[in-house]
C-alpha cells in the first residue's frame, strides 16, 4: 500500500513564484508577454527542487522526470504537433481565406456582425485555434466597419467572441485536448456537455448582436471562394463530431489538405512538407511548457502541495457543487495571471482531477468547467493574446474591445448557472453513460 503523501502549504511556492514573476514582469515593463512562460515555469521547478529537503537532487529529478514523461503529458504533445501541421497546411492551400469568404457571401448586409460572430464560431470550431480565427478574420472586420456605419470595437468583439467559442468547444483545440486529457475522459463525451452549458450564451449572444448590431453595407474586394478548400475544415468537423479518434482526425486533415493544396497547385510536395513542418515548430513552445509543467506538478504533488490544497478545500467546500466552483475559480485565476488558457487549464488539471475524484465529480462536467471558465476569461482579458491581436491589426486599445466581449461574458453566466442548477443533469449523464 502506498503511503499518503502528508499536505504542505509550502509545496505550492512554485506557483505562487511563478504568478508573481509573471505579474511583476508586467508591472514593471508594463509588457504582459516580457516574462516567457516556460522560463518562469523553468524557475518554479527549481524552486520546487530547492524546498524538498526531504530527497537528494538524483530523486527530486527523477521525480520531475516523471510527471514530464506522462503519458497524458506526450499524448498532448504530440496531438498539439499534429494540430499545428494541420493548421498550417489549410492555411497554405487557401482554405482559410475559402472558408472565410464562403461564410461572408451568404450573408444578407443587415445580419453582418451577428454573421462575423457566426462565421467566426464556425471557422474556430474548424481550426481549432482562436488565435489563427482572429489573424483570419480581423482584417474583414476592419473592412465592414470602414464600408458601414458599423462600429469597429463592435465588430472585433463579435470575431474574438466567435473564435472564444470554438477555442472552447473545437475538438481539435488544444484547450479541449488538454481539458479531456488531465480530466480522463472522451472528447466526444466533454463536447456535448460543455455545448449543453454554453449554447444559450451563443444564442444569447446572436440576438444582442442582431440587436445592436444592424448595421447595412456592402463588402468590397475579393470574395470569391473555392468549396474544394473549404472541405478539410468540413471532414475534420464531422469526423471529429462522430468520435473519430484524434489522431485520425488530424492525420486527415493534413493529408486530404496537402491532396488539395498539391491539386490546386498551392504548393507542391516538398512545400507541404515544409508547411506542416512550420506548423509543428510553432506549436513545439507549447508542448515544451506541457512537459516542464508536468514534471513541476509532480514535485508540487510528491511535496504534498495537492494534498494539502484538496484538505483546504474540503474545509471551505461543503458539496459537490462547492467543489465545481473551486475549480472554476482556480482555472479562472491561473487564466487571469497567465494570460494562456491551455496552459491553466494544464496547470490545474491534476489538480481538478484530485477535486474531481474526492467529490464525486463527474470528469466531463470537470473538464467543461475548465475550458469554459479558462477560454472565458480569455476572451476578456485585456492583455489575452486574442485581444492583443486584434487591437494590433486594427489600431485600436484591447481595452476598447472589452466591453464588446458578450460571448465570454455570458459564458461565465452559464458556467455558474450550470454549478447552481446542475446543469447537465446527474440523469441526463448516466443515460450518457448506458447509451455509451
Amino acid at each position: 500500500m502506498n503511503k499518503r503523501i502528508s499536505g504542505n502549504p509550502l509545496a505550492l511556492a512554485p506557483l505562487v513564484v511563478f504568478i508573481l514573476l509573471f505579474v511583476s514582469a508586467a508591472l514593471i515593463t508594463g509588457d504582459f508577454s516580457k516574462m516567457p512562460i516556460l522560463v518562469g515555469f523553468f524557475i518554479s521547478v527549481g524552486v520546487a527542487i530547492l524546498i524538498d529537503n526531504k530527497r537528494d537532487l538524483n530523486t527530486k529529478l527523477e521525480v520531475f522526470t516523471k510527471g514530464a514523461g506522462n503519458s497524458n503529458v506526450m499524448l498532448m504533445c504530440v496531438i498539439f504537433l499534429l494540430a499545428g501541421a494541420f493548421g498550417s497546411v489549410t492555411k497554405a492551400m487557401g482554405g482559410v481565406e475559402s472558408t472565410v469568404n464562403f461564410g461572408m457571401s451568404i450573408l444578407p448586409p443587415s445580419l453582418l456582425v451577428v454573421g462575423m460572430f457566426l462565421v467566426s464560431c464556425f471557422v474556430s470550431t474548424s481550426m481549432g485555434t482562436s488565435t489563427g480565427t482572429v489573424v483570419a478574420l480581423v482584417p474583414i472586420a476592419i473592412g465592414i466597419s470602414d464600408k458601414t456605419s458599423i462600429g469597429l470595437t463592435l465588430c472585433l468583439g463579435a470575431i474574438i467572441g466567435g473564435a472564444m467559442f470554438g477555442d472552447n468547444l473545437s475538438m481539435i483545440s488544444d484547450t479541449t485536448i488538454a481539458a479531456a486529457n488531465t480530466q480522463n475522459c472522451n472528447m466526444k463525451d466533454k463536447f456535448k456537455t460543455n455545448f449543453k452549458i454554453v449554447l444559450p450564451a451563443a444564442i444569447l449572444t446572436s440576438i444582442i448582436f442582431i440587436v445592436i448590431g444592424s448595421g447595412s453595407g456592402n463588402i468590397s474586394g475579393d470574395t470569391s471562394y473555392s468549396l474544394i478548400k473549404i472541405i478539410p475544415y468540413i471532414l475534420v468537423l464531422l469526423m471529429a463530431l462522430l468520435g473519430v479518434n484524434v489522431f485520425v482526425v488530424l492525420t486527415s486533415g493534413i493529408l486530404i489538405s496537402g491532396l488539395i493544396g498539391i491539386i490546386t497547385e498551392s504548393f507542391n510536395i516538398w512545400g507541404l512538407f515544409e508547411v506542416s513542418f512550420e506548423g509543428m515548430v510553432g506549436m513545439q513552445n507549447l508542448a515544451m511548457i506541457s512537459i516542464v509543467i508536468g514534471g513541476l506538478v509532480e514535485l508540487i504533488k510528491v511535496n504534498g502541495g495537492i494534498e494539502w490544497l484538496l484538505s483546504f478545500t474540503k474545509s471551505k467546500i461543503k458539496n459537490k457543487k462547492g467543489a465545481e466552483f473551486g475549480i472554476a475559480a482556480l482555472v479562472s485565476l491561473a487564466d487571469i495571471c497567465t494570460a494562456n488558457n491551455t496552459i491553466s487549464i494544464i496547470m490545474v488539471g491534476p489538480i481538478a482531477k484530485e477535486i474531481s475524484d474526492e467529490f464525486d465529480i463527474d470528469p466531463r462536467k470537470s473538464a467543461s468547467l475548465l475550458d469554459i471558465f479558462s477560454s472565458a476569461f480569455q476572451g476578456i482579458i485585456p492583455y489575452g493574446g486574442q485581444l492583443l491581436v486584434a487591437s494590433s491589426l486594427a489600431g485600436v486599445s484591447p481595452f476598447t474591445i472589452v466591453p464588446y466581449m458578450f460571448y465570454p461574458m455570458l459564458m461565465i453566466v452559464c458556467g455558474i448557472i450550470s454549478i447552481i442548477f446542475t446543469i447537465p443533469g446527474t440523469e441526463n449523464i448516466k443515460s450518457d453513460i448506458i447509451n455509451n
